[in-house]
């Protein structure tokens, strides 16, 4: 099979390639189900999770369905194994949304969102309907999380549908403040439960 390259001196047909190198691979680690569930956890060490053999992780997080309507889907990250979840983070959080009806849409920055050396949770995703067809999709890219030089830094994004109903497109970037390494980390929502969806953990080689 030949690729057809048009260019002002006409038509070349491309059929040989010089090979590309340095490209890395997504390794599967470990999936997630909610069932009514109050936290989805991933602990190094704990069934095949292993957070010191990549310098990047990749959460993907497909259809979460909350129990409870307008509550935030967020995560929070451990030092400690997995006993306290509560590390401080500094982070910047801004979204574009529009409305079904078309009556309103706009892109801006959520101040209430991020946090300024905060250890609570960090959203990455807000108001989320409970309707059958409401749920939330995206990613959480976790850089060096073993390192013990440097802040961790994390970027988010997410696909929600709000309860308004809204499409909502929301960013999350930001820094795990510590020099310790990172060896759990927790999803929940601000309220209730995870009542479904999947959350899938990569290693980036």
């Amino acid at each position: 099979m030949s690729i057809v390259k048009l260019s002002n001196n006409g038509v070349k047909n491309a059929t040989a390639f010089g090979s590309i190198t340095g490209l890395g691979s997504m390794i599967f680690i470990k999936k997630l189900t909610a069932s009514s569930s109050s936290t989805l956890s991933f602990v190094h060490g704990s069934g095949g999770v292993d957070f010191s053999t990549y310098k990047e992780y990749l959460f993907t997080f497909n259809n979460i369905h909350h129990q409870t309507i307008n509550k935030y889907f967020s995560f929070n990250v451990s030092i400690d194994g997995g006993s306290n979840y509560n590390v401080a983070k500094t982070s910047t959080h801004f979204r574009a949304y529009h409305y079904e009806s078309g009556s309103s849409a706009t892109v801006e920055y959520v101040g209430g969102d991020d946090l300024a050396q905060g250890t609570g949770i960090q959203h990455i995703g807000q108001d989320i309907g409970i309707n059958n067809d409401d749920s939330t999709s995206g990613y959480l890219h976790l850089f060096n999380p073993s390192g013990t030089v440097g802040v961790k830094h994390f970027i988010a994004r997410t696909s929600n549908c709000v309860s308004t109903p809204t499409a909502q497109d929301a960013f999350t970037a930001g820094y795990i403040n510590s020099t310790s390494a990172v060896d759990a980390v927790q999803f929940s929502v601000s309220s209730g439960n995870i009542d479904a969806g999947d959350i899938c953990l990569y290693g980036i080689a």
